[in-house]
Order: C-alpha cells, then structure tokens, then sequence
C-alpha cells in the first residue's frame, strides 16, 4: 500500500490551512458488508476460525468498545467479519485519511495521531457510542510489535474505559504475526488465523474498578509472545525468506555487541563485523551455525537490546544522530517531502533540524510513553515520526543501519527513566 506524496517547501505547507473537525459518521450497511466481502479472500487463505467467550453477555444492538491487538495488515479484516453486522467505527491514524479523507470517514474511521496527546479522540469515541449508537474498534498497541510480543499500553488506557462507560470486548488474534511480520516486508506466509472474541468487561464492571486496576487487567490481557506461540504449537515456517530484513528488529550483535551490522537474509540472521551467523528454524527458534547460541529466542535477543538501550541511556553515552529525508503531515490532501535534515535523540529529547536552516523542532523525553516507528511505512522505508498536535515529521533514515528498533526502544525506556525521576522529585 502507498501514500500520496507531494513535494512542496516547508513554509507553504506551514502555511496550509488546519482543517475543521469533523465528528464522526455512523457507517452504512452497504460499507459494513463490503468491508466483509473484501475480508473473504484473506479470510479463506488463512482458513480463519474463531471462537466466541462470554458474548452472549453483549446484547445485540449493544454498542460497545473493542480492544484488539496489533500485528498485520489482515487486523482489520478480521474485525469486519466478527462484528458483522455490527456498526462500528474504527480508530485509525491520521495518515491513513491522506488522499481518502471522504471514503475513511464514510465507512466509519476515526483519525488521531500515534503517541501525541489527543484530546479530541476521546470525544470522538464517545459521539460515536453515545450519539451514533455505534461501536468503537481500537488497537491500543497504537503499533505493529516488532519481535512479536505486546508493545506498550498508555497509562490514560483505564482511566479511558471509565470516561466511555461502554462494555468492553477483545478481539486476539493467533498466527497473524506468523504469517505477516512487519520486519519481512510485506512476504506472507501460509500460516493459519484465529481470533478470540472475548467479552471482557461490563459496564457495572467498569464502574466499580479504579483506573489502575483497569489498567492491570489490560496489561495482562495484553500479554503474548507470537514466536512462543509458533513453537508450542509446532507451527512450520517453510518459506526461504522467513529472516530476511530480521537485521531491524535484531540489530545488535550478542557475540560481539557490533551495531548496525547484521543482515537477515533468507533463513540466516548475521553479522557483519564477526561473522556469527544464527539460522531462524521453521519453527521459530535461533540457532548459532557454529559455537554458542546467546539468545535461541528471539524477544529475548530484542529484551537483551532494550537492556542495553538502558543501559546507554543511564551512563549517559546514548546518542542517535543520522541523516534523514524529511516529510509533514498537516492535512489529510497529501504527505509532503520538504527535505533533508538530522536528526538528534539523546537524553534531552528529540531534535530534528534541516530544511537549510528553515526546521528546528524539539521534543521533550516525557511527551509520549513509546514512538512511532515503522518498517517499510507504505513502502518508502523505515521511519521515525515524532510532532504534535499540529504537525508530523517522518524522518527517513539514510545512513547509520537499523536505527528504527532502537530509537523506540530508547524512547519508551527514555520516558520510563523520566517518569521515576519525576516521581522521586515529586517524592
């Protein structure tokens, strides 16, 4: 899938006038059905199954929240078949409306930016479920995971529930990460789907929780490892491509800790600087080819990372510093490439300057609890988005390897670390 992209100075898209809001559209039937028929194809090829906990407990015209976990492109599709004919409005990100903005707003998407504060969001939901009488589908993930396993949840995800008052369902998926990681550049795999469709909570439920326990509940429900899943289930992997671009989420090397030099290639995962090389078994295991296998799983190669991220972070020698090849979105008309510039991420925060001397933008440590990064992003490249309300900056590395992984990882434990000094501060 691809975006409009227009080339365009930084001060003329500066000065492209804000766009009105808009509340959300109840979609129609004729939408709804064809969001299954198109679903149909995928479905079948997965042989799709699901199965269906506590939902009698739903009552048919109901509206409700959907809470679904993060991990392909076939997520939606799902969705559109469970729910079916259930309305429901979807809670997309905003660059998903560039060059469609009447079509997603007909069949019922709701835009927000990923990790900037919303404020508008939560009202949008609740127009929906209160006024439309629709549902609300959301991934609160907000990204693909990277190795496989549940990216972080928003503190504000509790006390959220509490505001809509809705009853509450999780739609969890098995095998669509298996079949479609974001690393392996869009290669499907034949793997089979399945989903559980859970009533989750009530809105009694709800009310007699606090935020926190709210939040613990999702954690848990939230909690999964897609390569352990592949292994205890003996899923096969055949295809010859299964490591290929592996080298972004396992960018470091645990022989000898060289960085930006791995390569995934085939079935093979290896470093360039030592040479180790480790095979990516049909069922989901590391294997060194030759002397010590560090880490035969691959989320606990990617925690060893995180690990030494923080580590960085804490001595104080954490430093991303690339070039990149900037673009804006400030309206749903197109994305638009301004230019080139550097990007710095050090413990002060974020700081993207470029556009001969015409961009200088600052984001502090504390302004989002994760980032958002992508493999690919409609097949331009890997990508780093930081901004705010009024505008975001995709910065496209052109140097210095896999950056992507790690700067996410630097950012979640950057604001984690901020957070506790904050706290002691408070203290």
């Amino acid at each position: 899938m691809k975006i409009k992209v227009k080339e365009m100075a930084i001060e003329e898209v500066l000065a492209r006038p804000v766009g009105l809001h808009q509340n959300p559209v109840r979609p129609m039937r004729i939408f709804r059905l064809l969001l299954k028929l198109l679903s149909i194809p995928d479905l079948r090829a997965t042989h799709f199954s699901h199965r269906e906990i506590g939902m009698e407990r739903l009552g048919k015209g109901e509206p409700c929240l959907i809470l679904m976990n993060h991990s392909s492109f076939i997520d939606l599709k799902i969705a559109a078949a469970l729910l079916y004919p259930r309305p429901f409005n979807v809670v997309c990100t905003s660059d998903g409306f560039v060059g469609k903005n009447r079509l997603m707003r007909a069949i019922g998407c709701i835009p927000t930016k990923k990790f900037v504060t919303d404020m508008v969001l939560v009202r949008d939901m609740l127009y929906a479920l209160k006024q439309l009488k629709s549902s609300v589908l959301m991934f609160p993930e907000a990204s693909y995971s990277f190795d496989g396993t549940a990216t972080p949840l928003p503190d504000s995800l509790g006390k959220c529930l509490k505001i809509l008052g809705a009853p509450v369902v999780m739609i969890r998926t098995y095998g669509a990460f298996s079949r479609d990681p974001l690393y392996n550049n869009l290669k499907l795999r034949k793997v089979d789907v399945s989903a559980d469709m859970e009533y989750l909570l009530s809105p009694e439920e709800i009310r007699q929780k606090s935020a926190g326990e709210l939040n613990e509940l999702l954690q848990e429900k939230f909690s999964f490892d897609n390569f352990r899943w592949q292994q205890e289930n003996q899923i096969r992997i055949t295809e010859s491509f299964r490591a290929d671009c592996l080298n972004r989420v396992l960018y470091k090397c645990p022989h000898c800790a060289a960085e930006g030099q791995m390569l995934g290639q085939g079935s093979r995962i290896q470093c360039g600087s030592c040479g180790k090389a480790y095979e990516l078994t049909e069922y989901g295991f590391l294997e060194a080819v030759e002397g010590e296998t560090e880490f035969a799983h691959v989320p606990d190669w990617y925690r060893w990372e995180r690990d030494s991220v923080r580590r960085e972070l804490e001595e104080g020698t954490y430093l991303l510093d690339v070039p990149v090849d900037i673009c804006m979105l400030v309206d749903t008309k197109s994305i638009y490439r301004v230019g080139t510039g550097r990007l710095r991420h050090t413990t002060e925060g974020f700081h993207l300057t470029g556009c001969d001397g015409k961009l200088d933008y600052f984001q502090k440590p504390g302004a989002s609890y994760s980032l958002y990064s992508d493999y690919y992003w409609y097949e331009i490249g890997d990508v780093i988005s930081i901004g705010n309300g009024d505008v975001l900056y995709y910065c496209f590395p052109t140097e210095g390897g896999d950056v992507v992984a790690k700067t996410r990882l630097a950012a979640e434990e950057l604001y984690k670390i901020t957070r506790r000094h904050k706290g002691a501060g408070g203290a």
